[in-house]
């Protein structure tokens, strides 16, 4: 094999480890996120039957008879329709999946994405303040991995040789 195409070889190569390690976002057909939480809440009567996607991170979840329900504390959704937890809170909603979500999953902590259409509000509390939350009946639901800790560095290496990791 020639320099030439050696480094031909390592160019695609590179090139085929950039393209396999870019995120691609999830996908949320039409739904719209840009309607918030709290906003749905206070215009039930137009926000009925509107498909939106919202994201956020587990507070609660119950399973019911024929149902799950999850309360999320909403969060925007980043450029990957991922909830950013670092941003400012949107608000809290109910999402209601119809059978059975394993709750040891669906934990509280968890970051979630929604798709869904709003169906109603109820009124609840958040500790002892009323609370109005709105509702969205669930199309996709997209559970986020759980993080794996505190990486101080990249998560791909290159080079040649042994290395010994303390």
């Amino acid at each position: 094999m020639t320099r030439r195409s050696a480094l031909a070889v390592s160019g695609l190569i590179v090139s085929l480890l950039l393209v396999v390690g870019c995120a691609t976002p999830y996908d949320i057909g039409n739904a719209d996120p840009r309607v918030t939480p709290v906003e749905a809440a206070k215009d039930v009567a137009g926000m009925l039957n509107h498909t939106v996607a919202w994201g956020g991170l587990i507070a609660a979840a119950k399973n019911l008879k024929d149902q799950t329900e999850l309360e999320v504390v909403g969060y925007p959704l980043d450029t990957e329709n991922r909830p950013d937890s670092n941003a400012a809170p949107t608000g809290r909603f109910l999402v209601v999946q119809t059978g059975y979500l394993e709750t040891a999953d669906y934990a509280p902590g968890r970051l979630i994405t929604v798709v869904g259409t709003v169906t109603e509000t109820r009124r609840g509390t958040v500790g002892e303040a009323p609370y109005v939350y709105p509702v969205v009946a669930a199309s996709q639901l997209r559970l986020w991995p759980k993080p794996t800790g505190d990486r101080r560095e990249p998560g791909f290496h290159f080079g040649i040789g042994v290395g010994i990791i303390r």
